[in-house]
């Protein structure tokens, strides 16, 4: 067959198709479908490309069911939920940390899907002071200090977050459980992927990270006026 042969009896068939209101649909569900591969191809967020992906699933099985191909219905219905689901996961986790900028203690209950749980005994070293920092911490229950910076956290705040963002990743402070605790910890490699996945995630944590160390600088300096007021109150007795 030639192609002008080609050419024609693909004519023939658009043109039966377009008079056809279920086959205009078929045709126009695949072009659809087949532009939003198209266009996935091009999107390198998780959120937008996933929701690329559910209108593509839509359109071969709508595609699938009019021009009957019942392996392209079965793959796409397959992978239909799939992708709704990761969707829904990950527009549930970015409003969970748009949230938790407000209230980091809220970090702990959203993440703990990702998290591994352990129970320490009073007195027992979570990670010395110098060690490689591979996991980020959150205190669920009890209550842990950090001897070398003189602070004591309680239920519902993270720690260890500097040290694993640090170039040098390692530990500026030791952690050892004033009393019996619950502590939360996830993985540079879940962390990673979370990141990766929703590339706002990482930015809110890191926003949470700045507040943190604000902070701690604020405690500082309020440290050193104190030291100072209290170094010039000495002075003036002496004298």
């Amino acid at each position: 067959m030639s192609a002008a042969d080609l050419h024609a009896l693909a004519l023939q068939q658009l043109t039966q198709a377009l008079a056809d209101p279920v086959q205009l649909v078929a045709l126009v569900s695949a072009a659809v479908a087949g532009a939003l591969v198209i266009v996935s191809a091009f999107v390198r967020t998780m959120i937008p490309l996933r929701w690329l992906a559910v209108g593509s699933n839509l359109g071969f099985i709508v595609y699938g069911l009019v021009h009957p191909s019942w392996l392209m219905v079965a793959l796409h219905a397959v992978l239909l939920p799939v992708n709704l689901f990761r969707v829904v996961q990950m527009v549930r986790l970015s409003r969970r940390v748009a949230a938790a900028t407000t209230d980091p203690r809220q970090l702990a209950v959203w993440m703990r899907p990702y998290m591994r749980s352990r129970r320490y005994a009073a007195g027992r070293v979570i990670f010395e002071l110098g060690q490689r920092a591979d996991r980020l911490y959150f205190l669920a229950e009890g209550e842990v200090e950090l001897p070398e910076v003189g602070r004591r956290l309680q239920p519902g705040q993270m720690f260890g977050e500097i040290a694993f963002f640090a170039p040098g990743r390692q530990r500026s402070s030791s952690a050892r459980c004033v009393t019996a605790a619950t502590v939360l910890s996830i993985d540079e490699a879940t962390f990673r992927q979370l990141v990766y996945q929703n590339p706002e995630f990482g930015l809110e944590i890191v926003g949470l990270i700045a507040g943190r160390l604000s902070q701690d600088v604020q405690r500082l300096q309020a440290a050193e006026t104190g030291a100072a007021g209290a170094g010039g109150v000495s002075e003036n007795r002496s004298t």
